[in-house]
C-alpha cells in the first residue's frame, strides 16, 4: 500500500492518492446512475402500447403527447414520490407561469443537471489551481462542494424569482383590468364574453394576467364548471385579490344578485388599494434612503466642517515641535 501511495504522490504529486480516490468515486457513481435511474415497464403501459398500435391512425392526430417519453422513464427519479410535495411543486411552478405537464421533472432535472456539472467545475478548478498548495479539508470542501451547491440553488432561485415578479405583475394590472371589465359588463356583455375582451385589451400592459383570463375564457367555453375554473385561476394566480374576486364573482352567481354592481364595488376597492400600496411605498422610501443619505451627505459635510480645524490643528502642533531658534527665525 506504501508503494502504490508512493507512486501516486510521484506521478500525480501530493494530491495524487486523493485524486485517484475522488475519480474512483465519481466512477462509481456514474457507473451506479443507469441502475438508479432504470425504471421498470408497467404491464398497463404495455397493453395501452399495444391498445393504441391497433388503433386506427387518425385517432392520434387527436392526442397532442405534451409529455416528454424521454424523461418520463426517470419520473420516479425525478419527482417526489411524497403527493403533497408534488403538489405543492407543481403550484409553484404553475404561479412562476411554467404549465407544462413536465414542468416538475424538467425542474429537479435542471436541479440535478446543474449540480453534476457545478461538482465537476469545482473539480476541475479545485485540480487546476489550488491542489499544488497542500490546502486544508475545509478549503477543499469549499471549492469543490461550493459551486455544486449554487448550481443546486439555482433553479430554484430562478422559479422564485419568476414567480414573484409575475404575482407583481398580476397585482398591478388587477385594477385596471377590474375597470375594464366593468364596463364590458355595463355595456351589456356577458362576464364570460367581458373576460375574453379584457384579455385581449391588456395583453400589451399585463401579459401574466391577460392568459389567465383567456385560459378561464377557454375553460369555460369546453364546458367545465366556472366555479371551479375560477378557484384554478386563484390557484395558479396566487394573489390574495384574483382569490377576493373569484369569491366575489362565486357569491354572486350563488345568491343571484347583479354581477355589475359585485365588480363596481370591488373595483372601487382595488382602486383604493392601490393607492395605498403607492402611499406605502412612498413611506418606505425615506427609510430606505437613509443609508445612502448617511453615506454620500454626512463623509462629505465633516471634511468640510472639521477638515479646516484638523488642518489648524495640525499646523499648531508642528509649529510647537519646532525648535526656540527657528520659530524666532520665521
Amino acid at each position: 500500500m506504501e508503494a502504490v501511495t508512493k507512486l501516486l504522490t510521484d506521478m500525480l504529486g501530493p494530491m495524487g492518492p486523493l485524486i485517484v480516490v475522488g475519480g474512483l468515486g465519481v466512477l462509481l457513481i456514474l457507473g451506479t446512475l443507469p441502475f438508479l435511474l432504470r425504471k421498470e415497464v408497467d404491464p398497463l403501459d404495455k397493453l395501452k402500447k399495444n391498445a393504441q398500435a391497433d388503433a386506427p391512425a387518425h385517432k392520434d392526430k387527436l392526442r397532442t403527447a405534451k409529455t416528454n417519453k424521454k424523461l418520463e422513464r426517470y419520473s420516479s427519479f425525478l419527482e417526489p414520490q411524497n403527493e403533497k410535495e408534488y403538489s405543492a411543486m407543481r403550484i409553484k411552478l404553475l404561479q412562476a407561469g411554467y404549465r407544462s405537464k413536465d414542468a416538475v421533472r424538467y425542474f429537479h432535472f435542471a436541479q440535478f443537471a446543474l449540480g453534476i456539472f457545478g461538482l465537476l467545475a469545482g473539480v476541475l478548478y479545485f485540480l487546476a489551481t489550488k491542489a499544488g498548495d497542500n490546502p486544508d479539508t475545509q478549503t477543499t470542501l469549499i471549492y469543490i462542494l461550493g459551486p455544486g451547491g449554487v448550481g443546486y440553488l439555482l433553479p430554484k432561485y430562478w422559479i422564485n424569482k419568476r414567480q414573484a415578479q409575475r404575482q407583481e405583475e398580476i397585482t398591478n394590472g388587477f385594477p385596471d383590468a377590474l375597470d375594464m371589465l366593468l364596463v364590458c359588463v355595463e355595456a351589456g356583455q356577458s362576464i364570460d364574453q367581458a373576460i375574453l375582451r379584457v384579455s385581449h385589451e391588456i395583453r400589451a400592459s399585463y401579459g401574466s394576467l391577460a392568459d389567465e383570463f383567456e385560459l378561464v375564457s377557454h375553460e369555460v367555453k369546453a364546458g367545465k364548471d366556472k366555479a371551479s375554473v375560477l378557484g384554478d385561476m386563484a390557484e395558479r394566480c396566487g394573489v390574495s385579490d384574483i382569490s377576493s374576486f373569484v369569491t366575489v364573482l362565486v357569491q354572486s352567481a350563488t345568491f343571484g344578485t347583479s354581477i355589475a354592481d359585485a365588480l363596481r364595488v370591488y373595483a372601487s376597492e382595488m382602486r383604493d388599494k392601490r393607492v395605498m400600496r403607492a402611499e406605502e411605498k412612498a413611506n418606505k422610501l425615506p427609510t430606505k434612503m437613509t443609508l445612502a443619505t448617511m453615506m454620500l451627505t454626512v463623509p462629505p459635510l465633516l471634511i468640510i466642517l472639521i477638515g479646516p480645524s484638523i488642518l489648524g490643528i495640525t499646523k499648531m502642533g508642528d509649529m510647537a515641535a519646532l525648535p526656540s531658534g527657528e520659530e524666532s527665525t520665521e
